[in-house]
């Protein structure tokens, strides 16, 4: 368990699994920039916590519910919660653009059923992920794997927090030029200051190493 003043942004769980490095920048150093796909995420997001809660039949829709996990020693805000009348409650995460080959979105719609199961005392054995550039909806299971994958985020991301240190960057074109943040981090130059760092020494070596016998 973990006290209120040691509680870390949910999203912070997805940084992490994209990029430590990224996580650090956002989390411990407060470094942040926009660019167009954080823009659209915004607004997204804001679309889908502006509008009024709700009811349809059988369904009743709340948005922007805060919610606390203190199991993980997380907190943050669903985009969407569904209370079904059969009794079934499904967050729902909203997100610009498309699924992904890695399982970041996941784990922080995972952490959020983590967490309302805490909150309300029921069992959430799926979610939904709503992708803005397919308009369509991803479901994920919670299961054992990915439960004990938040967890195990949740471990790493702690210590890292309390560590307070920044990882180092590393280049993946993947992740990096699309990252708003690239700027910042600079991984292409960090990446060519430790080779040069690398080549540096090993000339010294050369230099220095006494001839072979």
């Amino acid at each position: 368990m973990h006290d209120e003043d040691q509680y870390i942004a949910i999203s912070a769980l997805q940084h992490f699994l994209y990029c430590p490095r990224q996580c650090a920048l956002i989390h411990l150093e407060q470094a942040w920039a926009e660019n167009q796909f954080t823009a659209e995420g915004n607004r997204m997001h804001a679309r889908a916590h502006e509008g009024p809660d709700e009811t349809r039949p059988g369904i009743r829709i709340t948005r922007g519910m805060p919610v606390v996990s203190r199991s993980l020693g997380l907190s943050g805000q669903c985009d969407v919660v569904e209370f079904h009348r059969a009794g079934d409650v499904l967050p729902i995460e909203y997100k610009r653009g498309k699924p992904k080959a890695h399982r970041a979105d996941e784990v922080q719609v995972a952490a959020q059923a983590m967490a309302l199961e805490e909150m309300l005392g029921v069992e959430i054995p799926r979610a939904l992920l709503f992708y803005g550039k397919t308009h369509r909806r991803k479901e994920v299971l919670i299961d054992a794997p990915l439960r004990a994958l938040c967890r195990e985020l949740a471990t790493a991301l702690h210590e890292m927090i309390r560590a307070r240190q920044t990882p180092l960057a590393e280049y993946d074109p993947g992740k990096c030029d699309a990252c708003s943040l690239i700027d910042l981090c600079q991984p292409k130059a960090l990446r060519f200051k430790r080779g040069a760092a690398a080549w540096f020494d090993a000339q010294l070596q050369s230099h220095t190493s006494p001839p072979p016998p």
